[in-house]
């Protein structure tokens, strides 16, 4: 298995940071640096400088992830455009990972001008076409959510960059065994990981692939402080947005995304409660407090650093690539290099 960092815009890093922790990430052990793409800084970008500054550190650089870019916001060709190139400069040193964001929301594909067709046939035409482009074929596609006519990649040769699709709900994991290079997951138990799996090699047997082929990585959230609700306090305002919504869901809303893929993993009554202060007018604050640390340990980890790297292992067992998904516990990089130090690959072996 391999170690890779995770690290993002709540850090509040500059492009200098990003230079500066990329270096040292390097120097740490670890394989591979990932980020998330929201609307803001450029991801492919990020990903170029961080490989371009860990090259000073590892001969070739380490690889760079994306994971993962919302599918609203790019067509199939301009992801195989971008991606192809940073794989080409890269030496084949970066991961493309995609996402269906809020596309199971008509009006959230309304808002962006994206076509019709459910999240899973979006996805699956998005996977079918971009990596195609990458593979440097001719793509003529007809579907309901993508139209190409005769578009080809003029990268020569090919650049065969992975793509890996965020995928939590069986048909969505199901079609990354069939259609992707590897699935990103997010937010899962030990337990959910090895679900996960099964249900990958499910779509990779019905498409006849080799189920091993499919790659599977997942950040994993780690927020370290000697202050334990400190760090409790950061873990929970990172997990709170994900579990719960943004607002109080409706049935219908509690089958799709995050909340449903919390309630898959057994946390349906403690969502509930928490639903019902909401409905009351609970304040963020008594949120925070009433959280359920049986959510927290099962997807995460908060405390001490000495007790993060065998949290770390215990949560990635099944997993190829396990991110360390930076979780601040204080403002400042001090936060940042205490979770990238309780995690370095030799301690998470020290630990298996």
């Amino acid at each position: 298995m391999e170690i890779g960092l995770g690290l993002d815009t709540s850090l509040g890093m500059t492009f200098e940071d990003q230079v500066t922790l990329s270096r040292e990430a390097a120097e740490l052990g670890y394989t591979s640096l990932w980020t998330p793409e929201g609307v803001g800084v450029d991801s492919f970008q990020l990903s170029l400088m961080r490989w371009q500054a860990t090259c000073d550190v590892v001969p070739g650089g380490l690889t760079t992830g994306i994971s993962v870019s919302n599918v609203a916001y790019r067509g199939p060709a301009a992801f195989a455009i971008s991606a192809g190139t940073l794989g080409a400069i890269t030496g084949g040193r970066f991961i493309l990972g995609i996402g269906s964001g809020r596309t199971y929301n008509a009006a959230a594909r309304e808002s962006v001008g994206l076509g019709g067709g459910s999240a899973l046939t979006i996805m699956r035409e998005y996977l079918q076409t971009t990596r195609a482009l990458l593979a440097g074929e001719t793509v003529d596609f007809a579907g309901e959510a993508v139209t190409l006519r005769g578009v080809q990649l003029a990268i020569h040769p090919p650049p065969r960059t992975p793509v890996y699709v965020a995928a939590l709900g069986p048909e969505m994991l199901r079609i990354a065994g069939e259609c992707a290079d590897g699935a990103a997951l997010n937010w899962c138990s030990a337990e959910q990981v090895a679900w996960s799996r099964a249900r990958i090699a499910e779509g990779a047997e019905r498409a006849g692939r080799d189920p091993v082929a499919v790659r599977m990585a997942e950040y994993i959230r780690v927020c370290v402080d000697d202050d334990v609700a400190v760090a409790r306090q950061g873990l929970v305002r990172a997990t709170m947005g994900y579990a719960l919504g943004q607002s109080v869901p409706t049935a219908r809303d509690r089958r799709f995304g995050y909340r449903a893929h919390f309630e898959r993993m057994g946390f349906a009554p403690q969502l509930a409660e928490l639903d019902d202060m909401r409905t009351r007018g609970a304040a963020g604050d008594e949120l925070i407090d009433a959280f359920p640390d049986e959510i927290l340990n099962a997807v995460g980890y908060f405390g001490p650093a000495e007790g993060a790297a065998d949290a770390f292992a215990r949560l990635s067992e099944g997993l190829d690539t396990a991110v360390v998904r930076v979780v601040a516990a204080r403002p400042g990089l001090d936060s940042v290099r205490a979770v990238m130090r309780a995690c370095r690959s030799e301690r998470i072996a020290a630990g298996a």
